[in-house]
């Protein structure tokens, strides 16, 4: 099987509560190699296509904010690049259900995301869901210059 490349972002909460390190060593488990990483603040056009598909969902303001640091008082997240054999399927797997409370508890969000006293749903780490949507991903969140190696076809527009 070819290499694949997945996006993962460690989000604002998860850097508040210092948990970087921790997901960095856990997903350094999997061999995978880092093509890119950067630590930058969000606009909201970056959230808004990032998170494009869930535009009409209830939660999609919450989930900009959340994104932007707006609702944990850290306003820049940590961006990087894996790739390696099924880099997809396994840094999801480590990852973990995308509710820290349906999330195996053996994985990231299983064992330290929460829900919050406010309702807010602290998961820790976005990981691209397939290779149509990390190749998108990439080129929003990575200019091909911040890369060690090309990874995606082209850019999108609409980055930053």
């Amino acid at each position: 099987m070819a290499d694949q490349v997945t996006l993962v972002i460690i989000k604002p909460d998860a850097l508040r509560r210092g948990l970087a390190g921790h997901i960095l060593s856990r997903l350094e488990q999997l061999g995978l190699e880092m093509v890119g990483a950067k630590v930058l603040s969000v606009s909201r056009a970056l959230a808004e296509e990032h998170y494009r598909h869930l535009r009409d969902k209830p939660f999609f303001e919450e989930l900009l904010q959340h994104v932007q640091g707006k609702l944990h008082g850290v306003g820049y997240v940590l961006a990087f690049v894996l790739s390696g054999p099924e880099a997809i399927r396994r840094v999801r797997e480590v990852t973990g259900a995308t509710h820290p409370e349906q999330a195996d508890p053996l994985s990231l969000r299983g064992s330290v995301g929460r829900m919050t006293t406010q309702g807010w749903m602290e998961n820790l780490l976005h990981a691209s869901e397939n290779e149509a949507e990390a190749r998108r991903e990439i080129a929003l969140w990575f200019r091909p210059d911040e890369l060690r190696r090309p990874v995606v076809p082209r850019r999108s527009p609409a980055r930053r």
